[in-house]
């Protein structure tokens, strides 16, 4: 995911953020943050739409590990 983000100009937290925000079954996104610059972080993800291409390659990374503890 880090590659993704890195690659993409985001960081892995607003990448986790924007792909959670993008679930249609999310109802709420719980963030934390003990920083004004990690809530700013958090923030910023709600106006990030992933593109396909992203979306692709996170679901391939999903199809090789679909446990996410493992990363």
């Amino acid at each position: 995911m880090e590659k993704i983000a890195k690659k993409n100009g985001i960081s892995v937290t607003q990448l986790a953020l924007a792909w959670v925000n993008e679930r249609e079954f999310v109802h709420s996104n719980i963030i934390g943050a003990t920083s004004l610059e990690q809530l700013k972080e958090d923030i910023s993800s709600a106006d990030i739409i992933l593109p396909e291409n992203i979306r692709k390659e996170i679901d391939n990374v999903f199809a090789q590990s679909p446990n996410p503890a493992t990363f």
